[in-house]
């Protein structure tokens, strides 16, 4: 039987048309900051994927600023605090990216500041403000885990900058984008060669950009087709045949506005670590949490914070793909069933 994959949060496998676009652009010679032929063919690539991004999250083609990941897109948004009160400050719940920036939390902050705020987690999947991007003068939005599985929507107006990840809608791993809705250039942290416009230095990552392009464009493509509805309906079979197989498994934000692929969900006295492990080995891959922190062995921060307490480290995190199917989610259920039986009868 072959392996299911089912850790998209993570990262997602990479879209056909962003393979397309990369095998392209390794036949194009030219560095984008030359003013030459072969360096104006290079420099189209990367405009053509500026405008794709900026499509997918509906800002200028001008405000997108191209990064190494979106780690490093937080990284330039934070260092842009003195423009907004000279404070940054995140949530417990925020990624480590902007988490390990924090100068406090937002209630603990006298006087303006620089404020994190995702539009969905990445652990639970929970939504803020409905599904919109959470927006302000002073805040920066991670959306990261939105971007292309819902519509990328604003409110009354828009937040100051917002970060995104090509690998997590089906581009190349390491190249982010910064999204910068404030009137003036973000002052850059990667200094010496002037590219994006002053805003970033160092070469552009031309192959990954066409591919970042490439995938947000096919990205964009199928949220106005619905296509993520038929994984919103596979995430709740799921989450029906668990529940059926678990009278104690608690689901993490059921109820909430939630991406629809995503489902995190603990089993008091089932060690997280342990259950990634055991469906590891039975063909299917899920996580205990974030990639960025999965790896270590300790209870979810973010869950921690949202008062899960010792439970916290008894939970998995599973996330859909366009390519999941209904069989693929009823085996993990039934294999995870019986693991739990096992788990249950060694604990008796």
């Amino acid at each position: 039987m072959s392996r299911v994959y089912l850790d998209h949060n993570a990262t997602t496998p990479l879209r056909a048309e962003a393979r397309d676009a990369m095998l392209a652009a390794m036949d194009v010679v030219g560095n984008p900051s030359s003013v030459h032929a072969e360096g104006r063919a290079s420099k189209m690539l990367v405009e053509r994927a500026r405008t794709q991004v900026a499509s997918l999250v509906g800002c200028l083609p001008t405000q997108v600023v191209f990064t190494g990941s979106a780690t490093e897109a937080a990284a330039l948004a934070v260092a842009q605090k003195d423009r907004h009160g000279g404070v940054f400050v995140a949530s417990p719940t925020e990624h480590d990216c902007f988490g390990d920036w924090s100068e406090g939390t937002q209630d603990a902050v006298t006087g303006p500041a620089l404020v994190a705020l995702s539009g969905a987690n990445s652990e639970t999947g929970v939504m803020q403000a409905d599904g919109l991007v959470v927006s302000g003068p002073s805040v920066v939005c991670d959306i990261t885990q939105m971007a292309g599985k819902v519509p990328v929507q604003y409110g009354d107006g828009k937040p100051a900058y917002m970060i995104l990840s090509a690998h997590k809608l089906g581009g190349p791993k390491g190249v982010g984008a910064l999204i910068n809705f404030t009137a003036d250039d973000p002052q850059a942290i990667l200094r010496g060669g002037g590219q994006e416009m002053g805003r970033r230095s160092g070469t552009e990552n031309v192959i990954g950009i066409a591919g970042f392009g490439a995938a947000a464009e096919a990205a964009q493509r199928d949220v106005e087709a619905g296509k993520w509805d038929r994984i919103e309906k596979l995430r709740n079979i799921l989450e029906s045949a668990l529940a059926a197989a678990s009278n104690t498994t608690i689901f993490v934000g059921k109820g909430a506005s939630r991406l629809p692929n995503t489902t995190c969900f603990a089993t008091p006295g089932w060690k997280g670590e342990t259950q990634v492990m055991q469906m590891d080995l039975s063909g299917f891959a899920i996580s205990a949490g974030s990639a960025c922190s999965s790896g270590k062995v300790k209870a979810s921060k973010v869950l921690t914070a949202m008062g899960l307490g010792d439970v916290a480290a008894h939970a998995v995190r599973v996330s859909l793909g366009l390519e999941t199917t209904e069989d693929d989610v009823l085996r993990f259920a039934a294999a995870w069933a019986q693991k739990l039986k096992k788990h249950e009868a060694r604990a008796a």
